[in-house]
C-alpha cells in the first residue's frame, strides 16, 4: 500500500498540497481510504480537505484529525492538561513577585508581557524535551548578574509549577506525553491501519518525534509540503549546521531526515502526478534561495541556467513608491483575476496591508475571503470594553468621557436618539469652559444652563451614575473587577431611558468577547488580586488574542491568506505582499530569558527559525503559476530595504546572463503597469481650477479701530490672520485634552501675588499657603502643582 519504511514523501513547492495529498490517498489507497487516518497541522487543512472530499465521487472520507488534538485524547492515562490562560496567569503571579522584589527587571506595567514570553520558553522547553537542569548547567559568564538572576527565577517556576508531577500539565506537556506513550505503543504493538502526518515542517521537535515514528511503521506515511527536489546534495550538506543553514526554506526538512538517517533524494512525490507549476522556476528559486556557504554555485550554474524566460514567464515585480499605492496595485491585480475567472490569493503576514486591501477592494464591491479575522481590540465591543477598563479607577478626564460616550455601542438602548446631541453640547463646553477633570457636580451644574434643561437633566443622571461607578481605584480579585466591567458596559450601552434589553455581546464580534471573557472568569481563581491599572492591561492581553471573522459572504475567488494558510492550498494567482525586511520576514522579537548562545546550548530554537519557516512560506507561494511579488519602496518613515529573497532573486537574475537581466527587466515592466493604473486610479477625473487670492475689503465700519503690538506684526505677515480674527470674530476652538500651558502658568502666578498682597501676611508660610490653595483649585496636574 505504500513502500518499505522509512516512509517520506513530498510535493513540490507551489503545488497545491491538499488537492496533491488526496490524489495520492486515491492512488495508495482507492475505495479503503475510509480506513486512514490523516494527521494534519492547521484546522484550516482539515476543513479543506473535508471540502475537497464533498467534490470528489461519494466514498469513505479518512479520519482527519489534528497534531495538536493529540494533547487530548482521553485514551491515554494521563491527568488532562490546564488551559494555556491558567497557566499564564500562575506565572504573572511569580513574575509580579519579581518585580516587586527587584525594581529593576521591569516596570510594573511589563507583568503579563514578560509572563507571555516565559510560557512561551516553558512551551519551547517542554516541545524540545528541554529540562531545568539543562539551564542549571549552562556555562555562562555572567558579569551582571543578570542570568543568575533569570536562572534563580526559574528554578522559583520549577518549584512552583511542581516538577515531580504534582501539578497537572499544561497542553504542550501533554501533548509529548501522549506522543511518547503511542510510540512506546506502537513499538510493541504497531497500529493496524494505515496513518498519514502531512503539512507539517517539523519545525518542534515533539512533532518531528512524532512524524519519524509514523514514518518507520510498516503502514505510515509522511508528506511533506514544498520539498525542495533541485537542491543538490551539496547545499543538503550544508543544512547540518544550525549556525549556517536555520534561516533556509529547507532546513527543517534536512533536520527531519538526519533524524531518520534518509538523505534527500530518498524521498519521493506523493503523488504520481506531482508536478510543479513551472519545473524552470522552483529550479530557479532554488538557485536563488541556496545556504549561504554555497552561494558561490551561482557564478557555475547561473550562466547555464536554461529557460530562464519560461521560469519568469508568469512573474511580476511591483515596486510602489508607497504602502497606499502598493495596497490599490494589489486591488487592482486580484479584481482582473475576479474578472477572469481566475482564483486569486494575497498572501502577507502584514495585517495592515490586509486591511488597506480590504478597503481598496470594497469601492468595487468585492468583499475578500480573509482567512485571518480582525483583531477583537479593533471590533466595537473589544474597544468598549478596554475603553471602559482603562479609565475606571483613574481620574476621570473630559476627554476620556467623552470617548465612551460617543462610542458607537453607547446609548443603543435608548428610546430616544438625541444622545449624539447631547453629547455634541457637552464636548463643546469642554472645549471652552469645562474642567479638565469634571466631577459629578461640575456634570450637574452644566445639564441646569442652557436649553432643553430638563432633558439634559435626566442624560446628565445617567451619566453621572456611570462616572460615580468608574471612580475610585481598588484591588480586588479579578471576578470582581469583571463583574464592575460587565456592570459598567450594560449600563453604558442601555443609555438613560432605556427600552427593549439590550445584548451587550451580540453578532460575531460580542460572541468572541463573550467566550473570552468566560474563558477569564473561569481561571479568574489563578490571577490574584489585581489593581485597576493591572486588569486592563490583562484584559488587553486577553482580548489581543480575540479574532472576528466577517460574517458577509465573500467572493468565491478572492481570498486573503497567512503565510500558513497559504502553505496547503494554491489559487491561479497568488501575489506576495509587504516583502520588506521587518516585514516578511518579520524580525525576530528580543528573548528576555535566553540570549542566542545560551538557546543553542540549551538544545532550544534559535531566533533565526522564524525566518527559515517564514522562508520555506516564500518558496511555496512564488512557485505557484501566476505570481506577483509586491513591496513598498518607502514607509511612513523612511526608505525600506527589499526582503532578502527578493534582494537574491534580483541579483542573481540580472547577473547571470543577459537573457536574466532582460526578464528581471520584464518582471519590472510588469509591475510597473500596476502602479501606474494604480496612480492613475488615485488621481482625481478632474481638477478643479484654484479660486483667485482672496481680497477682502470690508466695510470700514467692520474693520477694527485699534490693534495690539503683536497684531501690527501680524498684519504685516499674514493680513488675513487679522481679518479672520477682528473681523470675522473667527477663534480657535480649544483642544478636548487641557494641559498647563504659558497661559494658565501667568494665571495662577498672579492670583498667587494678588492673594499675598491682599491678605497683608508677609510670611513665606503664607505665601505657600496660599499657592497650595491657588494650584489645587487652579492646576488639577500634580506634576504641573509641583
Amino acid at each position: 500500500m505504500i513502500t518499505e519504511p522509512p516512509n517520506v514523501f513530498a510535493c513540490p513547492p507551489g503545488a497545491d498540497f491538499s488537492q496533491q495529498l488526496l490524489d495520492g490517498l486515491g492512488e495508495r489507497f482507492g475505495d479503503q481510504q475510509g480506513h486512514v487516518r490523516v494527521f494534519v497541522n492547521t484546522r484550516r487543512m482539515q476543513r479543506r480537505l473535508q471540502d475537497l472530499y464533498d467534490q470528489r465521487p461519494a466514498r469513505l472520507m479518512p479520519k482527519i484529525r489534528l497534531i495538536t488534538d493529540l494533547a487530548r485524547d482521553p485514551a491515554i492515562d494521563l491527568p488532562p492538561h490546564v488551559s494555556a490562560l491558567r497557566r499564564r496567569l500562575e506565572l504573572s503571579q511569580l513574575v509580579a513577585a519579581l518585580i516587586e522584589s527587584d525594581r529593576g527587571v521591569a516596570p510594573r506595567s511589563a507583568v503579563f508581557d514578560l509572563s507571555d514570553t516565559l510560557a512561551l520558553l516553558l512551551t519551547e522547553m517542554q516541545d524540545e524535551g528541554v529540562g531545568f537542569d539543562q539551564l542549571r548547567n549552562l556555562e555562562v559568564r555572567d558579569q551582571s548578574g543578570y542570568w543568575e538572576r533569570s536562572l534563580r527565577f526559574l528554578g522559583v517556576v520549577e518549584k512552583y509549577l511542581g516538577a515531580n508531577g504534582e501539578d497537572p500539565p499544561d497542553e504542550a506537556a501533554r501533548q509529548r506525553a501522549v506522543i511518547v506513550a503511542l510510540i512506546s505503543e506502537w513499538a510493541n504493538v504497531p497500529p493496524d491501519h494505515p496513518i498519514v502526518v502531512a503539512g507539517s515542517t517539523g519545525s518542534r521537535r515533539t512533532t518531528a518525534m512524532f512524524m519519524q515514528a509514523i514514518a518507520k511503521l510498516p503502514n505510515g506515511a509522511v508528506v511533506l509540503p514544498g520539498f525542495d527536489f533541485d537542491l543538490p546534495d551539496t547545499a543538503w550538506d550544508c543544512l547540518g549546521d544550525p549556525a549556517q543553514g536555520e534561516e533556509h526554506p529547507q532546513f527543517r526538512f534536512a533536520s527531519f531526515l538526519s533524524g531518520l538517517e534518509v538523505s534527500a533524494r530518498q524521498v519521493t512525490p506523493w503523488a504520481k502526478d506531482a508536478r510543479p507549476h513551472s519545473p524552470e522556476r522552483n529550479k530557479l528559486v532554488s538557485l536563488a534561495l541556496r545556504p549561504a556557504p554555497v552561494t558561490d554555485q551561482w557564478m557555475a550554474e547561473g550562466p547555464a541556467f536554461q529557460g530562464v524566460h519560461d521560469a519568469t514567464k508568469g512573474m511580476t515585480l511591483i515596486e510602489a513608491p508607497s504602502p497606499r499605492a502598493e495596497a490599490v496595485a494589489i486591488s487592482l491585480a486580484m479584481r482582473q483575476a475576479a474578472e477572469d475567472g481566475k482564483t486569486v490569493a494575497l498572501v502577507t503576514p502584514d495585517r495592515t496591508l490586509t486591511r488597506q486591501v480590504t478597503m481598496s477592494l470594497g469601492r468595487w464591491g468585492i468583499e475578500p475571503d480573509i482567512s485571518v479575522g480582525q483583531q477583537l481590540t479593533l471590533s466595537a465591543p473589544g474597544r468598549l470594553l478596554l475603553q471602559i477598563a482603562e479609565m475606571t479607577g483613574r481620574q476621570l478626564s473630559g476627554e476620556a468621557l467623552l470617548i465612551v460616550l460617543k462610542h458607537p455601542l453607547a446609548a443603543t438602548g435608548s428610546v430616544r436618539r438625541d444622545h449624539a446631541y447631547i453629547v455634541r453640547q457637552l464636548e463643546l463646553w469642554f472645549r471652552s469652559d469645562g474642567p479638565p477633570f469634571p466631577t459629578i457636580g461640575d456634570l450637574r451644574n452644566w445639564a441646569l444652563g442652557g436649553d432643553n434643561s430638563a432633558q439634559r437633566e435626566a442624560w446628565v443622571n445617567w451619566v453621572a451614575d456611570y462616572v460615580g461607578k468608574v471612580d475610585g481605584s481598588f484591588v480586588a480579585p479579578v471576578a470582581d473587577h469583571l463583574n464592575q466591567l460587565l456592570a459598567l458596559a450594560q449600563l453604558l450601552v442601555s443609555g438613560p431611558d432605556s427600552g427593549p434589553p439590550v445584548e451587550l455581546f451580540n453578532k460575531n464580534a460580542g460572541a468572541e468577547a463573550e467566550r473570552l471573557i468566560a474563558e477569564l472568569a473561569a481561571e479568574a481563581a489563578y490571577a490574584g488580586e489585581l489593581s485597576n491599572a493591572d486588569f486592563a492591561s490583562l484584559l488587553r492581553t486577553v482580548l489581543s488574542r480575540g479574532e472576528v471573522r466577517d460574517p458577509v459572504r465573500p467572493h468565491p475567488n478572492v481570498m486573503i491568506w497567512g503565510t500558513l494558510e497559504a502553505r496547503v492550498q494554491g489559487a491561479d494567482l497568488v501575489i506576495l505582499g509587504g516583502l520588506n525586511e521587518g516585514v516578511w520576514p518579520e524580525t525576530p522579537s528580543p528573548d528576555p530569558w535566553l540570549n542566542r548562545e545560551m538557546r543553542i546550548a540549551a538544545g532550544l530554537l534559535v531566533p533565526e527559525r522564524r525566518i527559515g519557516l517564514a522562508a520555506h512560506d516564500f518558496q511555496q507561494a512564488i512557485c505557484a503559476k501566476e505570481v506577483i511579488l509586491a513591496r513598498a519602496v518607502r514607509d511612513a518613515d523612511a526608505q525600506t530595504v527589499a526582503s532578502r529573497w527578493v534582494n537574491r532573486l534580483t541579483n542573481l537574475l540580472n547577473g547571470m546572463s543577459d537573457d536574466g537581466a532582460a526578464a528581471l527587466k520584464d518582471i519590472k515592466a510588469k509591475g510597473k503597469n500596476w502602479v501606474s493604473m494604480a496612480e492613475a486610479l488615485e488621481s482625481p477625473a478632474q481638477t478643479t481650477p484654484p479660486e483667485p487670492r482672496p481680497s477682502p475689503m470690508p466695510p470700514v465700519a467692520a474693520r477694527p479701530k485699534s490693534l495690539s503690538i503683536t497684531a501690527i506684526s501680524a498684519l504685516i505677515r499674514d493680513p488675513y490672520a487679522v481679518y479672520a480674527a477682528n473681523v470675522l470674530r473667527l477663534r480657535k476652538i480649544d483642544p478636548l485634552r487641557q494641559e498647563p500651558d504659558a497661559r494658565l502658568r501667568g494665571n495662577v502666578l498672579h492670583l498667587v501675588m494678588e492673594r499675598f498682597v491682599r491678605d497683608g501676611d508677609r510670611t513665606i508660610d503664607a505665601l505657600l499657603r496660599i499657592a497650595d490653595e491657588v494650584l489645587a483649585h487652579n492646576a488639577p496636574w500634580p506634576t504641573a502643582r509641583i
